[in-house]
């Protein structure tokens, strides 16, 4: 998954040359096979790389705050989403809806790379709830169809159909 991943950013980014990759360890961790130096491993390393190498700074913050929020992301991303069991992916769900309640984007007012990776990240969750469990965490899903349409995110990724309106009240008569 990775790997279609940052293949996906590349186009994102409008890279003109794509890069080798490989994979590292059981956990299939990715890796940039580079002419200048050692390879470059781990996803967060790898994406921030090629928002460097397109000249795309402001996909990493725009302020000191925005960039540790976007490494923070991305590092929660890593190890708390990646290879996570279901239940645990509700959880995760969870405490982002908790985060989005007041927010438009992970680290700021711009969309940044970390929107990018954990939209990819739980894709899979989303697509798998039902629509009453999408209507319980009201605003990862509200973020997610934003970053579902932001041009250039949804590459690899079907779209997933998001209502404007509730179906479900909270109540019970």
């Amino acid at each position: 998954m990775a790997l279609r991943e940052l293949s996906s950013l590349e186009k994102f980014l409008g890279l003109k040359k794509p890069n080798k990759y490989g994979t590292q360890g059981d956990r299939k961790i990715p890796l940039l096979q580079s002419n200048k130096g050692p390879p470059l491993v781990g996803l967060a390393t790898v994406a921030s790389h090629l928002v460097n190498e397109a000249n795309r700074p402001e996909l990493l913050g725009d302020s000191a705050e925005s960039r540790a929020l976007v490494q923070q992301w991305l590092e929660h991303r890593v190890t708390k989403l990646d290879g996570c069991r279901k239940e645990d992916g509700k959880t995760v769900l969870k405490d982002l809806n908790l985060y989005l309640q007041d927010r438009a984007f992970l680290a700021g007012n711009q969309f940044t790379l970390a929107d990018a990776f954990m939209y990819f990240g739980i894709h899979p969750l989303i697509v798998d709830l039902a629509i009453q469990e999408r209507e319980q965490c009201v605003n990862v899903t509200r973020w997610f169809d934003h970053v579902q349409h932001y041009p250039g995110v949804r590459h690899h990724l079907p779209a997933v159909a998001v209502l404007r309106n509730r179906i479900y009240s909270g109540t019970h008569t």
